[in-house]
């Protein structure tokens, strides 16, 4: 058990450069809080004593404004930075090394009870407010930028973005010992689409001074 809450502490020390010290760490970080919270709720749940597990979930999110379903299922040195209106739903599966922002959802899409939510791979990071909605797989060191809502599997180490989401970039997978955090250096697709037109624009104006050269010449030639 001590060396889980080592674990936790120093998952927060790797992803956050504003912790200080431990004792910062335990006494003020709500993502942490709700994570031990969850893990004893988890504990009453899988023993079938579900609505102690409901009701300790339920004070969690009280008192940290992180609401995790007892039934979902994380991983190790699991992180979610500052948290508030972090949902995760109740058959959620989290890998090892994810991150999560504030305002993320991992959402159903279904009133059927059976896998409604998503499964995120190792080493994935969610930007603050992006909506995962349903029972798909976020491949392994997947990035999902800022306020995407994405609703169909994500590759492994692909980046997503946009209403829906899609894939913008897919990276060669590469082995690291924390997930890249720079969810906010993203590429914009929207950006690449107009600067490409602008191009096609340009290559057309060139284009269409050649040809009135040539029928001006042409013209002239006639004439003369």
């Amino acid at each position: 058990m001590f060396k889980n809450l080592r674990e936790d502490i120093n998952s927060v020390f790797e992803r956050d450069p504003a912790a200080r010290n431990a004792m910062e760490i335990i006494f003020c970080y709500p993502g942490l809080h709700a994570l031990w919270i969850y893990r004893i709720a988890h504990w009453f749940w899988i023993n079938k004593l579900f609505f102690l597990g409901r009701f300790i979930s339920h004070l969690g999110r009280f008192l940290t404004g992180i609401e995790i379903h007892p039934g979902a299922k994380i991983g190790r040195k699991f992180f979610i930075d500052h948290g508030m209106g972090v949902v995760i739903g109740e058959t959620a599966e989290i890998g090892d090394n994810v991150t999560l922002y504030h305002g993320v959802t991992l959402g159903g899409v279904t009133w059927d009870k059976v896998k409604r939510h998503p499964t995120l791979g190792d080493n994935v990071v969610i930007g603050s407010g992006a909506k995962v909605l349903g029972p798909f797989t976020v491949g392994k060191g997947a990035k999902i930028g800022s306020n995407s809502v994405v609703v169909k599997e994500v590759p492994e180490n692909a980046t997503v973005v946009g209403i829906p989401g899609r894939v913008v970039m897919a990276q060669e997978k590469k082995e690291e010992l924390r997930p890249d955090l720079q969810h906010g250096q993203l590429p914009d697709p929207e950006a690449k689409a107009i600067s490409c037109l602008f191009d096609q624009i340009r290559e057309l104006e060139k284009k269409y001074a050649t040809l009135a050269e040539e029928h001006e010449a042409l013209k002239k030639k006639i004439n003369g």
